[in-house]
This record gives C-alpha cells, structure tokens and sequence, in this order.
C-alpha cells in the first residue's frame, strides 16, 4: 500500500505540472470537496530559501485583480509548501502554441491588462524584478480571459508603505531577474525601480509581436560575458530599430519608460491609453478573443467527435503544464531584497 502525501492535511500531491527556478509546481486536491488547487515545494535545505518571502508577498497583493489566492503556506516533512489556485497555461506557453507569434489585437488585450498588473503591484509598495511571458498565466474557467501575475520570488519593496520614501538610488549591484527581458539600467547595475518593471514589459510586447528579440541566441563562453553581449545588443539597437514595423505607440511606449528617473512614478493611465487608443484605430473589438481561442476553436473543430468532447473547456493537449519554467535565460539567486 503506497502512502498517500498531503500537506497541512488538508491537500493531496498529485503529479507534478511544472518547475520554477526556485522549487516544483504540483497538481493538488482538496480533501475536503476535491477542487484542483496548485502547490509549489520548495526544499528546507534549499540554499535560497523563498517561498516564505514568496507567500509573504502574495498575501501583501491579496484580493488585487489577477493575484492568485495563497490558501495555505507551512512546513511538510522536509519541504516548504504553498498551497494557491489553479491557473491555466502561461503566455509562454501560449505564444509556443501559436507558433511563437502573436497578432497585434492580442498583444494590445494582453498589454492593457499587464500594465494593470503592474500597477497594482507598484501600488502595493513592489516591484516585480522578474517581468517575463512565463510569469503571467491565464485563469481556467470563468476566469480564462484574465491575466494573472506569479512568481514574486525576487519582488523587492521600493518605498517604505506608511512614508512612501522611496529606497536610495544605488549602483553596482547584481543582475537580478532575466536577461533577455531585463532594463538597460538594470545590466548596468543600478537599483530596479517601477521603471524598470515597465521596461521589461515593452520586451515581452515586442516579443510577442516580432517573435523573438535581437539580443536571443547569443554565445558566449560564460554567464558573464553572456549578459554583456545581451546588454551590449540592447543598448544598440534603437528603439526604432526594436519596432520597427510596428505601430508607433510601441516606441512612444518604450521612449517615456526609458525617460522616467529612478523614483518618478509613471503614468499608467497614459500608457494604457496609448494602447487603448490604437486598439479602438485598429477597429477591433473587446472581445476577449485571443488568437489562442482561435486555434483551440479550429484544432477543435478538426478534431474526430470524441476527442472534440474531450477538449472542451480544457487548454490545448498540445500545451505544457502551468507554471513550466522554460529556462530562457538563467534567473538570479534573490539574494538582494533588501
């Protein structure tokens, strides 16, 4: 008889659905009515510890649009473990599933609702240091055209949340967060700011939108040398350049960001009005349909009677797991929270 894991009693383990850089993503069960719920373990022996920060953070944003609900956080046997709602594919996994691009009506609904994400966050006294498509994840259900944030293992609070005194201007530190989407100041070594979370949102826009960015796909013989070459690209390639192709909005986009000093609060209703704005030139219309929803509409419909049964109401069985880290760029160690 195999024994059965729970955790806090109240939980069961089922298989694994994905892997973060700091611990594992596990399917879980409600013992009490059977609902699906994720749990992240994370080893007490780890030698960066998070999740506890982790659990800490979420329960600062609770209730925010887009923040998943932690249900339970505590110590079982030999790992960490917090307990938090199930969510859908990531935009990673999303944008793999529509052959890595994505329109320009998707990549706007994303936008409007990623830059109030991160407003929220800011809001909270936060910044998120780790902005990329595998953060963001899509809800299930009801819920399956919202976007939500995860992963606040490298969140940093910027301002103290009773004064709002906004934390020293600093250089040389480490980089911290991912490469490919991090700020110029950031691989310069100066202290993140909410600018920064923005700059790293106009990556992943102009991702989503060319398909890949021109700093992808180098070599080098070490980390180091790695992310010089990463920041020596960035800082060379225009912003006209990056966006080319594109409409203007994103270069206005990504011009205020990088003007914006370190404590200045940015104007989000500005930049969320740019996006509006095209969108409604564009013609489009809200709603919600994404070009995921059209695939899985199509794979559907080409699909024998049976499987078609089968997948409705469910993600793509082409699609990874939720949370899958796909170790685009190597993620740095939260040692700098302070």
């Amino acid at each position: 008889m195999t024994m059965e894991l729970r955790v806090g009693n109240k939980y069961r383990i089922g298989r694994k659905i994905g892997s973060g850089s700091f611990g594992d993503i596990y399917l879980g069960t409600s013992i009490v009515n059977g609902e699906e719920v994720a749990i992240k373990l994370e080893s007490i022996k780890a030698k960066h510890p998070q999740l506890e920060y982790e659990a800490r953070v979420y329960k600062t944003l609770a209730g925010g649009i887009g923040i998943p609900f932690i249900r339970w956080f505590g110590t079982e046997c030999d790992y960490n473990a917090m307990v938090m709602d199930l969510l859908g594919p990531s935009l990673e996994d999303l944008f793999n599933f529509c052959s890595r691009k994505f329109s320009l009506k998707t990549v706007l609904l994303l936008a409007d609702q990623l830059i109030s994400r991160i407003e929220y966050i800011h809001s909270k006294n936060f910044i998120h240091r780790d902005i990329k498509p595998d953060n963001f994840l899509m809800g299930i259900g009801k819920r399956g055209n919202q976007v939500y944030v995860i992963d606040f293992g490298l969140a940093k609070k910027y301002r103290d949340p009773k004064s709002h005194l906004h934390i020293p201007y600093r250089e040389n530190k480490n980089l911290t967060g991912t490469a490919r989407y991090a700020s110029i100041n950031t691989h310069l070594g100066v202290e993140q700011s909410r600018r920064d979370d923005l700059e790293s949102l106009s990556y992943v826009m102009m991702y989503f939108c060319r398909g890949s960015l021109p700093w992808q796909g180098l070599k080098a013989a070490t980390k180091k040398q790695k992310y010089d070459r990463i920041m020596e690209k960035k800082m060379t390639t225009s912003t006209d350049i990056l966006c080319r192709g594109f409409p203007q909005e994103f270069a206005i986009y990504l011009n205020y960001v990088r003007s914006l000093r370190f404590d200045d609060k940015p104007d989000y209703s500005y930049l969320r009005k740019l996006f509006r704005d095209l969108f409604v030139r564009e013609g489009f219309q809200y709603d919600y349909v994404f070009d995921w929803t059209i695939y899985k509409y199509v794979s559907m419909e080409q699909a024998p009677p049976v499987r078609r049964r089968l997948q409705v109401g469910a993600p793509p069985t082409s699609m990874p797991q939720a949370g899958m880290d796909h170790g685009n760029d190597p993620r740095v160690n939260p040692s700098d929270r302070m």
